[in-house]
């Protein structure tokens, strides 16, 4: 029997993940067909309710489904309670759990794509939305000296940070943005996002920034951002949103399937299809 898994979101026909997955999956000689559910908020209960038939592996989770969906599970798995945020639901004999692994995925993606090692490093984080949530929170059980956050609206990073910080990592608030000081800046905002209105904008500057400071982009399209090319000229090491995108599909694709994700293949399938977007 063929088994099926998924992406839950609205909208979803942007997603590259049908694209990685389905080739780990064809990689791995897995019949499983992955496909992209776009789901509204009304139909949502309906949609998880079906994911606990024997052909569903489970899903993933994206905007703007990723907390509504926790009442509709039956068990959180590993940073998804702290963080309040569900992006991969697994399917165990009809029992759904909820998982995320966008914070997971980010760290691995440092470690293995930018040989950054996050623990005893002070970040910056820009923005205080969901992504950022999950990132947080597993910097904070990654060891990191400290967490600064920032945001256009600094209520959202003092609440984010007071969440983070009951986690007994050493966290602040930064009000006048500056990058001086910071081993890794991280840009959680839409600023530089294709689509997202604010296109040829980045964030922050680079001017005080130490040399050594690594610049990451959660953002992959496009691959190169405002912010990279800013961090960049600047003389910085820099990483794009792909890799994180890859290795949080790859945690998951491992939650269903207890096989070792072949993350080589999902690169390829995943930049090949953006190629391929460039061209037209």
């Amino acid at each position: 029997m063929t088994r099926l898994a998924g992406i839950i979101g609205h909208p979803v026909a942007h997603s590259l993940s049908p694209v990685f997955q389905g080739a780990a999956f064809a990689q791995c000689g897995l019949d499983v067909r992955y496909e992209a559910w776009d789901t509204t908020a009304d139909a949502l209960a309906g949609r998880v309710v079906s994911l606990r038939d024997p052909k569903y592996l489970g899903a993933n989770v994206t905007i703007p489904h990723k907390e509504t969906v926790i009442p509709l599970l039956d068990e959180l798995g590993g940073q998804s309670a702290r963080v309040g945020a569900v992006n991969t639901i697994v399917n165990r004999e009809g029992r759904l759990y909820g998982f995320n692994t966008d914070g997971s995925g980010f760290v691995v993606a440092l470690r293995n794509e930018a040989q950054f090692d996050v623990a005893g490093k002070a970040v910056l984080l820009l923005g205080a939305g969901g992504a950022a949530r999950g990132i947080a929170f597993a910097l904070a059980e990654a060891r990191v000296a400290s967490i600064g956050f920032w945001n256009r609206t600094p209520e959202r990073a003092a609440r984010l940070a007071a969440d983070v910080a009951r986690d007994g990592a050493p966290v602040h608030t930064v009000s006048n943005l500056d990058t001086a000081g910071y081993d890794c800046i991280v840009n959680c905002t839409s600023v530089g996002m294709h689509g997202g209105g604010a296109e040829g904008q980045a964030p922050c500057d680079f001017a005080a920034a130490r040399p050594t400071a690594l610049a990451v982009d959660i953002v992959y399209r496009p691959e190169e951002t405002p912010f990279l090319r800013a961090a960049s000229a600047a003389g910085l090491a820099t990483l794009g949103g792909l890799p994180m995108l890859i290795y949080q599909g790859a945690l998951a694709f491992e939650l269903w399937t207890g096989v070792r994700a072949p993350v080589e293949a999902m690169f390829e399938a995943a930049r090949n299809a953006l190629k391929g977007e460039r061209r037209r």
